[in-house]
């Protein structure tokens, strides 16, 4: 994998990630497809709306249908029928959120699956064997996502045993043969710290230490205030190395994406526009809208007048309201189109603001839009 920085506007920047299995224009918006597939959506229909890469998980895959069945039929890309990159998270968050299934020791985490109650243990090395096999892009190492709120002497505790096993991580996918991998792996550290900037920055810098091929912010958007989130945003882009993706993970609220992407992050992920699509709600250019509203019911107007996906083309707010209260299949689908869709193309909007230098203009202009229109 190899990123060169293409254009700057202030902090904000464009890049371009180059992996075996295509390039990655960032800022860049993944798709989460969690047990390998991006809900309601086909690999094709994906590429058609412009995803240059989709974000997998590692825990779900273990638990089902397991990453040797994968491996041996070909491994995730073949499997799921997606020939982009793929970037596997680790496990460490979900394992984090089964806080009452889990036990973590310094080997790693005991826990229970949320499927069938059947007893796991989740080691660093573990993580980095199924990432391997699945035949990820971009592996995550395996952390203790430090939870919201946590005392300083947790957070320092966290912070250590998440370092610790990062150098193990490394050193586990390095020591892998050949035929241990479905495709080689590029490998990114997760940096922790709660909300404390001092431990962030030790957390930074043991993993500059042991040199990874891209840095991620995780632990946050688990229940902070957004004044201490954006507060850590700002602090921390700046000390994170210019040379490598920068990638604040599980944050997709698009208030909170421009002010990660003014400080300098290049990567995001999120469900929240396949989750609010089949919850009825959508993101448009006037704002947020939920499509169940009354107001809707005779309404022969697209979605998004200023909108080009397929949803907006074919079909008015009526039809879609009457989809979403009949619960039609359809209403999932074609909701999760027309989101991912604007996702995606608020991404590419958001590259040629910074490109051009006016991103200030461009973040101005949306937030007007989504904090004076959204309803």
């Amino acid at each position: 994998m190899q990123f060169s920085l293409k254009n700057s506007d202030n902090k904000s920047r464009t890049g371009v990630i180059e992996t075996s299995r295509g390039i990655i224009h960032t800022p860049a918006f993944m798709p989460v497809g969690t047990q390998g597939t991006v809900k309601a959506m086909s690999p094709e229909e994906l590429k058609e709306i412009g995803a240059e890469i989709i974000l997998s998980n590692t825990y779900h895959l273990y638990l089902r249908p397991g990453h040797e069945i994968i491996h041996q039929l070909g491994g995730l890309h073949k499997f799921i029928n997606w020939s982009g990159p793929i970037l596997t998270d680790s496990g460490g968050f979900q394992v984090y959120s089964l806080s009452s299934l889990r036990k973590i020791t310094e080997d790693g985490v005991g826990f229970r699956s949320h499927i069938d109650g059947s007893l796991h243990f989740l080691s660093p090395e573990k993580a980095m064997e199924i990432q391997a096999m699945l035949g990820s892009d971009i592996a995550m190492t395996f952390d203790e996502c430090t939870p919201y709120p946590a005392e300083y002497e947790y957070a320092v505790k966290s912070l250590e045993l998440t370092t610790k096993w990062a150098r193990r991580c490394k050193e586990f996918l390095s020591s892998l043969q050949p035929s241990a991998f479905s495709h080689q792996p590029s490998l990114f550290g997760i940096i922790q710290g709660g909300m404390y900037k001092d431990l962030r920055k030790k957390s930074l810098e043991g993993l500059m230490d042991i040199g990874f091929d891209g840095y991620a912010a995780g632990g946050l958007s688990v229940g902070e205030p957004k004044d201490e989130m954006y507060e850590i945003i700002e602090f921390l882009a700046p000390l994170m190395p210019e040379d490598r993706p920068r990638y604040l993970m599980g944050v997709g609220d698009l208030m909170d994406v421009l002010v990660a992407a003014e400080n300098g992050f290049d990567m995001f992920d999120c469900v929240m526009p396949t989750r609010n699509a089949r919850n009825g709600t959508l993101f448009t250019s006037r704002g947020r809208i939920s499509i169940k509203r009354t107001e809707f019911k005779t309404d022969p107007e697209p979605l998004d007048p200023d909108c080009k996906c397929y949803t907006c083309r074919n079909y008015s707010k009526a039809y879609l309201r009457h989809l979403f209260l009949s619960k039609e299949i359809l209403s999932m689908r074609l909701n999760t189109i027309h989101n991912l869709y604007f996702y995606l193309d608020f991404f590419r909007k958001m590259r040629e603001a910074i490109n051009k230098g006016t991103f200030k203009q461009f973040k101005k202009y949306w937030e007007e839009v989504w904090t004076g229109h959204s309803r």
